[in-house]
């Protein structure tokens, strides 16, 4: 056997003495790279476990949406499935109509527009909304070829799809802001979504009316103008949210903890990969135009995208207030909406510090 002071008397000892501190490296590489390991693990602590059996999970969303990517890609690229989701996914129409769905167990979890979803949950449905990617109003104000202001709607009329939703209140907003409740009406011309007030304004029913992208690329397309844009108001407003029944956030909250990290890791998918972001867009919503697709993705993905899906608490408050202004029989506060538990976790674990880099910001 080789002493330890034979090595350094040994006429190769500088070979030797390399060699030890070669072996010495290699050890420390690979105790560096475990810790790293371990603190990596330490900062996902959602992920599946090894031979664990993946959980069934049932996810509808309540329409067809630009808004809703990131649950198109999550499910797309498989995201769920490394924190033991097997997800099937359904579309259903309506904000009622999937929230009954919601309430009767058919669904375990809803990702719809927190501003539809907010009247029902305040008259009583039991769930709460439980994470928020987007916050912030994508809305712009289209108008027909001879009006490029707002001023110019003067006598004019702007068409919505149904009295007490969230177009019609933007649309009132908008003609206060622009002092123009006197000169312009509002008409109803039916449906649930952005098509129908659309339509109603190419036929020249209407002379306006609100869309949001990538619909606004195509008005622009058929000559229509963007006479205001809601973004620039950067507005506090629960825009697409997860949303769980309360008998499985109190039954089964490791289940929804997991969905909403699956959801933060969408989000931080999608803004490094907008290839993949937007085949998933225009997957869903059968979109080849180039144009149009980068629309969606720069608004959905980077303009009003919300890193920490933590829920602000004033924004479903004023979600509420609307909810009462249209004769909603309101029977909870605020704070009995939404449940930030789950979000906040993913800050406190170091699982978002460890996707992003830093802890994102609330909104």
């Amino acid at each position: 056997m080789i002493t330890r002071r034979q090595i350094f008397q040994h006429p190769y000892r500088f070979e030797l003495g390399d060699r030890i501190i070669q072996c010495m490296g290699t050890i420390l590489l690979i105790l560096t790279y475990g810790l790293a390991s371990a603190a990596t693990a330490a900062a996902n602590p959602y992920l599946a476990k090894k031979g664990e059996t993946p959980t069934k999970t049932r996810v509808a969303t309540c329409a067809i949406s630009g808004g809703f990517m990131h649950l198109y890609t999550a499910v797309d690229h498989g995201l769920f499935s490394k924190y033991g989701l097997q997800v099937e996914f359904i579309s259903i129409s309506g904000s009622g109509t999937s929230l009954a769905a919601l309430s009767a167990g058919e669904i375990d979890f809803l990702y719809c527009a927190g501003e539809a979803t907010i009247p029902g949950l305040a008259s009583g449905i039991e769930a709460k909304l439980v994470a928020a990617p987007l916050i912030g109003i994508p809305w712009v104000v289209l108008a027909r070829k001879d009006i490029k202001r707002p001023e110019d709607l003067k006598g004019s009329t702007i068409g919505i799809n149904t009295p007490g939703r969230l177009i019609d209140r933007l649309a009132k907003d908008f003609i206060k802001r622009f002092n123009l409740a006197n000169d312009v009406g509002i008409r109803p011309v039916g449906g649930r979504g952005q098509l129908e007030p659309y339509n109603a304004m190419k036929a020249d029913i209407v002379q306006a009316a609100l869309v949001t992208p990538p619909l606004e690329v195509r008005g622009q397309r058929e000559g229509f103008n963007v006479i205001f844009d809601f973004r620039t108001l950067k507005a506090s407003s629960v825009y697409s949210a997860l949303q769980a029944p309360a008998k499985i956030i109190r039954e089964r909250p490791g289940l929804v903890q997991r969905f909403v990290a699956g959801m933060a890791e969408s989000v931080y998918f999608a803004e490094n990969n907008p290839d993949k972001a937007k085949s998933s867009i225009s997957k869903a919503l059968r979109l080849t135009d180039d144009v149009a697709l980068k629309s969606a993705y720069d608004t959905y993905a980077r303009s009003i995208v919300n890193r920490s899906l933590i829920i602000p608490r004033d924004a479903v408050a004023e979600g509420l207030e609307n909810a009462r202004a249209i004769g909603v029989n309101v029977k909870k506060k605020p704070d009995e909406l939404f449940d930030n538990t789950f979000a906040l976790d993913l800050e406190k674990s170091g699982f978002l510090k460890e996707l992003w880099g830093t802890s994102p910001k609330v909104k």
